[in-house]
């Protein structure tokens, strides 16, 4: 294996947009390990993912990686174009039935094998300690690292029993941070037998459990290393490595996010997380062709000058293709679970006092920019609530916008709340004072207050099925039984 082979065997571009080009035709002739889809990549293709994309990709050379964000709820790749099917972390972990997350993950996992995908990027395993720390926020199963573990290994179970690579992510933790690592370097300030008692917790269960990925966030926890976790040895390879005994395959998050390529370019991103014990590196939804090169000239030239030791380079190639050989034979599960994700999600939707007559509603959805994780995925209750009938007029309020004028009849206002709400605290304060007998859908991660007697509905997410659980509710269609008082 030449020096540009084995570089390429450690890298996980994408390819920037809806038409994939030739370019990845070459590098995976040149021994590239494979491709991660964004959004970008996948949300204009309407829904032909396998067909367009994967289907492409694997049929140049079968024993590619094809890896993707699959978590469900408010992030989801393979639906990127309408909205998942199945509720995220934070319902899962709300309705707290190991049984049901691993159900969950056994249907995405058939639905990754029937796309070609072999390695998902979830679960999300990060400990979310309140309201106040919304950063991963629904992503989150809970506030408890106990519970967080139980529902994690149920996910990777799931995943793995059907030969989908699952990923814990994002070790050593970015639940208690309150920075988006991909704009700036979040820190976890707690002492450090805090992380271990609470972030680590999770990690050290889905080790256990065998799973076959883990990814590291771009995250500084001081007491325990200077450097950001996916460039810190002390915590890839002294730590993960070494307490945990992980055996499988580091994975970094994103290089093009601020915090890993800042004053460094993606060649010293990568360098510096293969010095620090990284095998995989994600690119991010960038022109992979270009990025690929510059990577490669920078390995090559640190293998040169001794700071990149080959050995390291050729341990991270053979874990990766120990990952591509064992994700090659996928085992698509026997059972029929195309209805796994709704009866999750009618699971997960609770209410705060009586549960709403059904009727015609007047939709206000208070809509706040969409986060770079979650992306420009399609959600709320219009389109669910319209097709079941229970529509009477609609409006989107972007965030900023003014007043909003109110008709006669039911109304619904929807929210998708975090910590930096305020505008949205305020629109729904004027909206209630006006309409104290509005109801109020809560689909984000933090209570909105609200009036006492003013009825909540709350899904713990904002994907598709959570949207339609709600809806069920709203319009009298619901199919199963009285939802979960709040």
């Amino acid at each position: 294996m030449s020096y540009a082979e084995l570089v390429n065997s450690c890298l996980l571009p994408s390819y920037g947009g809806a038409d994939p080009g030739d370019w990845w035709k070459r590098e995976l002739d040149n021994g590239l390990a494979g491709l991660v889809l964004f959004g970008a990549d996948l949300g204009p293709l309407n829904g032909e993912v396998g067909a367009l994309a994967t289907g492409k990709l694997r049929a140049h050379r079968p024993d590619m990686i094809i890896a993707l964000d699959e978590e469900g709820g408010d992030i989801t790749r393979a639906e990127y174009h309408r909205g998942s099917n199945y509720p995220g972390n934070l319902a899962l972990g709300a309705v707290d039935d190991p049984a049901l997350t691993g159900a969950v993950a056994e249907a995405i996992a058939a639905d990754l094998i029937d796309l070609g995908v072999s390695v998902n990027l979830a679960p999300s395993v990060d400990v979310c300690p309140g309201a106040h720390l919304p950063v991963l926020g629904t992503r989150s199963f809970h506030a408890d690292p106990a519970r967080v573990a139980e529902h994690a290994c149920a996910f990777v179970d799931g995943l793995q029993k059907h030969g989908v690579a699952a990923t814990a992510k994002h070790f050593p933790g970015l639940g208690s941070t309150s920075t988006d690592s991909h704009f700036a370097l979040p820190s976890v300030d707690d002492p450090e037998e805090v992380l271990r008692a609470r972030d680590l917790v999770p990690f050290a269960a889905t080790v256990r459990a065998g799973v076959r990925a883990v990814m590291t966030g771009h995250v500084l926890a001081a007491a325990v290393d200077s450097t950001p976790a996916t460039f810190s040895r002390r915590f890839v390879t002294d730590i993960l490595r070494g307490e945990l005994g992980f055996g499988g395959v580091v994975i970094s998050d994103a290089l093009d996010m601020e915090p890993a390529r800042a004053g460094r370019g993606f060649a010293g991103a990568a360098v510096r997380a293969w010095q620090a014990g990284v095998d995989l590196m994600i690119l991010g939804p960038r022109d992979g062709e270009r990025i690929c090169a510059e990577i490669r000239e920078g390995a090559l030239a640190a293998i040169e000058d001794g700071t990149l030791p080959l050995a390291r380079l050729e341990e991270a190639a053979g874990r990766v293709a120990d990952l591509r050989k064992w994700s090659g034979e996928p085992r698509r599960p026997a059972a029929d679970l195309s209805g796994t994700g709704i009866v999750a999600a009618r699971r997960a939707l609770a209410v705060r006092g009586e549960p709403p007559a059904p009727g015609r509603w007047f939709v206000v959805e208070l809509r706040p920019e969409p986060s770079i994780s979650c992306g420009t995925v399609p959600w709320g209750l219009i389109k669910p609530l319209t097709r079941l009938g229970g529509v009477s007029g609609a409006i989107e309020v972007p965030e900023g916008a003014a007043g909003v004028e109110l008709p006669d009849g039911p109304v619904v206002v929807v929210v998708r709340a975090d910590s930096e709400r305020t505008w949205q605290d305020e629109a729904l304060a004027r909206i209630l004072r006006r309409r104290p007998d509005a109801v109020v859908v809560d689909m984000g991660y933090c209570d909105v207050p609200v009036p006492p007697g003013t009825v909540v509905l709350k899904t713990f997410g904002a994907g598709l099925v959570n949207a339609v659980a709600a809806s069920e509710l709203l319009s009298g269609r619901r199919t199963a039984g009285a939802p979960r008082d709040c």
